[in-house]
């Protein structure tokens, strides 16, 4: 289905969103979730790469560099003890530009709800959801 474009002059342009377009759509995100939730992300890292590392792909067992949008690395927060919160890496939420781009360029939804849902997501692996938990969550609300 194509869409009418008012001023099709701006794309011209127009670049693919950048890194920093991808932080500053996420950090904006965030920043609207819950001052609850918030409260229990606090030390928690938010990382935006172009793509995931070979280590991370192999690890995860993707086909492709463009297979994940993003990825919680960390122990979530019910399997931690106060043991190793001291001297460990803070937990991370990597969103990773080109492929979260690719799955915009072929859906319907805009970029910053895409965004938002990719981090929500990767967040939700930090209060230690599985993604059935979470695909059980969403199909609830829908």
């Amino acid at each position: 289905m194509a869409r009418e474009i008012d001023d099709p002059e701006g794309w011209y342009g127009a670049g693919a969103p950048s890194l920093d377009d991808i932080e500053t759509l996420a950090q904006a995100a965030y920043a609207r979730l819950p001052e609850t939730f918030r409260a229990l992300c606090e030390g928690l890292v938010i990382q935006v790469d172009d793509f995931p590392t070979e280590e991370v792909l192999e690890h995860m067992g993707a086909e492709s560099e463009f297979d994940l949008l993003g990825l919680f690395q960390g122990i979530g927060l019910p399997f931690m003890t106060a043991g190793q919160v001291s001297g460990q890496m803070p937990n991370m939420v990597w969103l990773y530009r080109r492929p979260i781009l690719d799955y915009w360029a072929e859906h319907e939804e805009t970029l910053g709800a895409i965004v938002t849902h990719v981090l929500v997501h990767e967040i939700g692996h930090h209060f230690g959801l599985s993604d059935e938990d979470m695909e059980a969550i969403e199909a609830s609300v829908e």
